[in-house]
């Protein structure tokens, strides 16, 4: 017996295609992946699922709203999981109106045709209907202290990405409490894994360290981030789809508060040891470059995981250094999946001032 069908959005995007993959192979339910398949979206993510019976894909933008009203009205889905985002930091400063109009008014208008199908839903229907909304550990801001942020903390968004999707998790809980539409929210902290576009992080110093090319670190690297390993992430969003309380808002952190030059460091290293030192260098920490700090760059992400793990019995199974080690070889054995969206996209982090 099948589950009701999930419509995901963005899932052929990183933390999607994830979710998607997961879904297929560990639950029982049926996928749609709504996916416009900007720049960061891949296909062949999904190539291990695409021949499922329980997967299918619509081409579709989420801003279009007569699409997206046929696709409940053909679709009829059980459970909406939203991750359709435009995401990366330094993207948003160099074009903010491309994240306002993806991450505020494609919410709105998925919310607005999620609502009208589920108010014409049978009452039992609408009893199990679920919207997840998926957002970020940036809305919180910067933190300052020593504590992770709570659910409960004040929302201080410091960059255009941020203050979009700060502004979508606003419109999921009006959405709640305006109209009672079954919303729920999760707040990641900063993923990492198998099939991350190549401009993030963590890929492109794993790629530029294997290819011996500068690898780049904003500032002096002194940024601390909470990482989380994309297929725990995925279990989650999974879980508190499945038992989370329609109008919370449920935090999703890895535990793993690093440096961005100690990641960098531990990557260098991972590399060395898996393919070699590069010839006339002792070892890919001479690689790392310090380059030119982007606007107002938040010092420290993290979050407190307490709620989902108290609630509903949810915590990470991957150490960060495993999980690491494990990226890094998925790199090496991957070049065939990477090199060719590194050809076609410029790499914003990459580009050393």
């Amino acid at each position: 017996m099948q589950d009701d069908l999930i419509l995901v959005t963005g899932g052929a995007g990183f933390i999607g295609s994830a979710l998607v993959r997961h879904l297929i192979h560990e639950t029982r339910a049926c996928v749609l992946n709504v996916d416009v398949l900007t720049y960061a979206a891949n296909l062949a993510n999904l190539a291990e699922v695409d021949g499922s019976r329980r997967y299918g894909f619509e081409q579709i933008d989420i801003c279009s709203a007569p699409e997206i009203e046929h696709l409940f009205e053909s679709h009829r889905p059980g459970a909406v999981v939203h991750l359709a985002a435009e995401t990366h930091v330094d993207r948003s400063i160099d074009d903010p109106s491309a994240f306002v109009r993806t991450n505020l008014l494609g919410t709105a208008t998925l919310l607005q045709a999620a609502c009208r199908y589920w108010r014409a839903l049978a009452p039992a229907e609408q009893a199990r209907f679920r919207f997840l909304h998926v957002s970020t550990d940036e809305v919180y801001g910067s933190i300052e202290g020593t504590e992770p942020c709570a659910e409960e903390a004040p929302y201080r968004p410091n960059s255009p990405y941020a203050a979009s999707k700060a502004g979508a998790d606003h419109l999921v809980r009006a959405w709640h409490r305006t109209y009672g539409l079954p919303t729920l929210i999760s707040n990641c902290t900063n993923n990492f894994g198998p099939y991350q576009f190549p401009e993030k992080l963590i890929p492109l110093l794993i790629i530029n360290g294997l290819e011996g090319r500068a690898m780049p670190v904003y500032g002096r690297g002194e940024n601390i981030r909470d990482w989380l390993f994309v297929e725990d992430h995925a279990r989650a969003l999974a879980l508190v789809l499945r038992r989370g309380r329609p109008g919370e808002c449920y935090n999703v952190g890895g535990g793993s508060e690093m440096r961005n030059v100690d990641v960098a460091a531990m990557i260098c290293d991972l590399l060395d040891q898996a393919v070699g030192p590069l010839p006339a260098r002792k070892s890919r920490r001479e690689l790392i470059t310090f380059v030119a700090d982007r606007p107002r760059h938040d010092a420290r992400y993290a979050l407190d995981a307490r709620k989902l793990r108290e609630e509903l019995g949810w915590s990470p199974r991957a150490a960060f250094a495993a999980a690491l080690r494990a990226t890094v070889d998925w790199y090496l054995a991957n070049e065939a999946w990477w090199a060719p969206l590194r050809e076609a996209a410029s790499m914003r982090l990459g580009r050393l001032e």
